[in-house]
């Protein structure tokens, strides 16, 4: 391969780490913040009300909305982890080629999809915020804890576009950006366990 493809290689899958990486750091901050504060809101409630016989007001909807923003944000970090639901009964079928082929359109696909999923998304919280709707108890804008859905739609997509881009930048086969495909081969040692 010529220099300048090399060099042109290395500085994009250099340029995809460092965005993988930055989107790392904000998703452990969304998660880590969510889970502390759901935590920490479910601890103090469990002690008001035995302490003091009054939980905090508003605990199912701060818990409600608390599960919403670790969903969204956990859904591009599954991704990054390659955690996330795969129907590969065709893809295990495959060798080679083919196999990393079929990955890379599958992830192209699927980010293109969680894409078009982020838009829509969109298009919802906007319309929340121009109908100013808001919670029932605390009367929280819903538009705000919401707005995780587009991003997490958003940072899934570009997880999966960037692991289109490594499977087009490297000989080995991966499942995410960052995780190599390890299956583990089903040992034949010629018992059929029955």
């Amino acid at each position: 391969m010529p220099a300048a493809i090399l060099q042109t290689k290395r500085l994009l899958v250099g340029a995809a780490a460092l965005l993988d990486r930055i989107i790392e750091q904000i998703e452990k901050s969304i998660l880590g913040c969510s889970v502390l504060f759901l935590a920490g809101l479910l601890i103090i409630h469990v002690i008001g009300r035995q302490v003091f016989g009054n939980g905090v007001t508003g605990q199912v909807e701060l818990t409600q909305i608390s599960m919403v923003i670790m969903t969204f944000a956990g859904l591009s970090y599954a991704v990054r982890r390659a955690r996330h639901i795969c129907m590969s009964a065709f893809y295990d079928q495959l060798k080679g080629l083919p196999r990393k082929m079929l990955l890379v359109t599958i992830s192209l696909s699927t980010g293109a999809l969680l894409f078009y999923f982020s838009w829509h998304a969109w298009d919802y919280v906007s319309t929340l915020q121009g109908r100013g709707r808001t919670s029932s108890a605390l009367s929280i804008p819903l538009w705000i804890p919401y707005l995780i859905a587009p991003i997490g739609f958003a940072l899934a997509g570009i997880q999966y576009w960037l692991t289109a881009l490594r499977n087009l930048t490297s000989d080995q086969l991966y499942r995410s950006f960052s995780e190599l495909e390890a299956y583990d081969e089903v040992p034949n040692d010629g018992n059929t366990g029955l």
